[in-house]
Order: C-alpha cells, then structure tokens, then sequence
C-alpha cells in the first residue's frame, strides 16, 4: 500500500494496493526514483502481472477530513476494493510510512505494518507506489486540459512558482484544496 498526492495544492490523493503475482516485475523502486518512462513501463507489467487496486478521494473531500484523514480513507478503500476483488484472508497489509489506517478509520479491519521509505524496500510497497503516482499524474493532466492555467501537465498541481502565479492571477479552481492556505490565502485576494 502506498499513495501519491498528499502535498499538492491541487487534485486528489490516490492510494493503491498491489498483491505481487508469481511474475514479479524486474527493477521495482520507489517511484520518486524512476523516469517517467520507467514507471510508465512498470505501471503496465504490475497491471498484468499483480493484483491492483486504487482508491481516490477528491479535493472536497480533503478539504472535509483533512489530508491526513483523506490518505487513511484512500488506503481503506484501496485495501477494501482488492480484497473483494481477490475473495482470500489478508495476512497483513505493508504500508509506506510510520502510520496506518488501524485506528482511524472506522472501515480499517486488517492487520497492518508501516515501514517508514517501505516503498524503496519492499517490492509490493514499490509496486503501489509506482500505480498510485501513475494513476494521479494521468488525473492531473487530463486535468490540466480544463485548467491550462496552472502547469498541471508539469507539476502535477504541487505549488510550484508557475502554480503559485496562475493561483494569484486565476484564482482557484473546483480541483484546488481550499484547506491549504496558499489557496486559502489566493481566495483572499
């Protein structure tokens, strides 16, 4: 289990949960580490190969819970819709970091591990991490097709200098976290 999305200024935070199939694919890593390319091709082998599942929680509803509470529902219901999918126990779920959904998240019901940089360590962690950060950046750039403004397409809704300007100039957008305070702050203006 692993996500993508928690620091932007735009867009959701996407979870996924992969269950590794007999046919590992070669050179998983963190996603931070690899190309474009490379985690496109990954992205591709891990679909065919492993057991996925992503879950994806909206601005708004980031706005709502929080961003921290939003990522423990998107890793609930990453983890609840592959569960269904596979119908088998789960042993216990790997999580990339030092917190897990138990506890805080009413849905949470399986056993789990946080394992602070998980995702560079242990191959399923990498495998999640490489689905949910190529499932988010292809909702920012279709995003950044009704939103040229915002250099979308580049930096992923990250407050970015060019972000930041098109913020103050444009103002935000039904996609922008409107909890965070630089847009917070932009609605002021």
């Amino acid at each position: 289990m692993d996500e993508a999305g928690r620091g932007p200024l735009a867009g959701p935070v996407v979870a996924a949960a992969v269950v590794l199939g007999a046919s590992i694919p070669a050179g998983l890593d963190d996603s931070k580490r690899l190309s474009p390319a490379r985690r496109a091709k990954l992205e591709t082998a891990i679909r065919s190969s492993c057991g996925w599942a992503v879950a994806v929680v909206e601005p708004e509803e980031i706005d709502r819970l929080n961003i921290f509470i939003a990522t423990m529902e998107a890793m609930t219901r990453a983890v609840a819709s592959l569960t269904a999918a596979l119908a088998a126990p789960v042993s216990e779920v790997l999580i990339d970091g030092n917190m897990t959904p138990a506890g805080r998240r009413a849905d949470w019901c399986w056993p789990a591990r946080a394992i602070v940089g998980g995702d560079g360590i242990e191959p399923a962690i990498s495998a999640a991490s490489i689905i949910a950060k190529e499932w988010r950046d292809r909702i920012m750039v279709d995003a950044a097709n009704a939103h040229p403004h915002y250099g979308w397409e580049r930096n992923k809704g990250y407050g970015t200098a060019e972000h930041m300007a098109a913020l103050r100039l444009h103002g935000p957008t039904p996609l922008h976290r409107r909890s965070f305070a630089p847009v917070a702050q932009a609605s002021l203006l």
